[in-house]
């Protein structure tokens, strides 16, 4: 029920899943006589792989986590990660409160052993592949040790996802040892001690998009503003091209030649084909889509979730974190 368009975007999204992906099963939670109206304008789905669950409470996306925690035990949220706990399904994706996710994720699931707080982490592009980036956004303030946490945490991710020994790095506004906030020179003290994890120092935000680490690891703030800043750019560098090739008939004629390149990587930075951050360290999989997505996006989220119940991520990952925290 959450996200800027809600079921609207969300059904479609669900039922395009399933036709491509033959062994996925859906839970829709929400309010039942709304999401059975919207799943009926799409004859044909098999419902047999698609159930809703009805759930009252809708969580709002200015409604505080506390207020969400306490007075909504039957908000669609709950009830999904409920859903997971119980181990009736095994993953949830929401495209909600980021806040209210959260604080449901750790009250309902709880963290892992040794983790504090849960960390929000999604693949960015860079010019040679990808780069796990968090904390995306659930942790504004952060300690040295969460830091630490966030990195162990990034660097199992990855490493399970299919990078081999990853290159783990704190961003920072300089690469000098004498740069930054206390509390990410602290950080860098511990990650230096640590046994296990490929730390390499300070990366600046340039050196992240030119793929000089594969985890970044920051405080949920300088992430949240890193990642909506990337994505307004992709968007508007996309749009400006366009633009260029519309704006006389020379141009036209060499954007005839250039469309389908200029598609593919449109295609490859498209804010939606990288769409769902993972909150790790949890003892479920749940993954946050962005609140604007639209059902490309959404699909991606959903696509993410599979990813991590094929890999049995949380477990993989508990497996992994003895060995690295302190």
């Amino acid at each position: 029920m959450g996200g800027d368009f809600g079921p609207h975007c969300i059904v479609p999204a669900c039922i395009s899943c399933l036709v491509e992906h033959p062994s996925l099963h859906l839970v829709l939670v929400g309010q039942s006589e709304l999401v059975e109206s919207l799943i009926a304008r799409h004859p044909g789905v098999d419902r047999a792989r698609l159930r809703v669950e009805h759930a009252d409470e809708i969580i709002g996306m200015n409604d505080q986590p506390a207020l969400a925690l306490r007075s909504k035990p039957d908000s669609s949220m709950r009830v999904g990660l409920e859903l997971v706990r119980d181990g009736a399904v095994q993953a949830c994706v929401s495209a909600g409160n980021s806040g209210a996710l959260m604080a449901l994720s750790r009250y309902v699931l709880k963290t892992l052993p040794g983790i504090d707080r849960p960390a929000m982490v999604a693949a960015v592009p860079t010019q040679s592949g990808f780069c796990h980036l968090l904390d995306l956004g659930a942790n504004v303030d952060c300690s040295a040790e969460h830091l630490y946490q966030f990195a162990v945490m990034g660097s199992v991710t990855a490493e399970v996802l299919g990078t081999a020994r990853p290159r783990v790095a704190l961003l920072n506004v300089g690469t000098e040892d004498i740069k930054g906030s206390q509390q990410v020179k602290l950080a860098a003290g511990l990650l230096q001690q640590a046994n296990g994890l490929n730390y390499i120092g300070f990366v600046e935000g340039d050196g992240l998009y030119r793929g000089e680490a594969d985890v970044v690891v920051c405080d949920g703030f300088v992430g949240n503003v890193l990642l909506k800043s990337s994505e307004g750019l992709a968007v508007m560098i996309a749009g400006r091209i366009e633009a260029l090739f519309r704006s006389s008939l020379a141009a036209r004629m060499v954007g005839v030649l250039a469309l389908p390149l200029l598609r593919r990587l449109r295609g490859e930075l498209s804010p939606a084909q990288h769409n769902g951050a993972s909150l790790v360290g949890l003892q479920g999989i749940v993954v946050k889509s962005h609140g604007g997505a639209g059902p490309e996006g959404f699909k991606s989220a959903i696509r993410r979730a599979l990813l991590e119940i094929e890999e049995d991520l949380p477990r993989r990952l508990q497996s992994r974190l003895a060995e690295h925290l302190l």
